[in-house]
């Protein structure tokens, strides 16, 4: 399985067809060092934030889903 096909059935991403046309397209590169990214990202005026930068999720709110001692509903 190629990696477009992978983004495809992972994360539902159609790289193999153009939105506008239909047609298939091809792929001719695949940029992978992250200073080169950076730099094609801010030349182009979009940030790349970090998955650092995201806030952190609390608990289910739900206390009777792990509470043994809590009612049934």
């Amino acid at each position: 399985m190629s990696w477009a096909q992978r983004l495809k059935r992972v994360f539902a991403i159609e790289i193999e067809k153009c939105e506008g046309c239909g047609a298939r397209v091809r792929i001719i590169a695949s940029i992978e060092d992250p200073q080169v990214i950076e730099r094609i990202l801010k030349h182009l005026g979009l940030q790349q934030s970090p998955a650092s930068e995201a806030w952190p999720r609390g608990p289910p709110r739900d206390p009777g889903l792990f509470d043994c001692d809590s009612p049934e509903v």
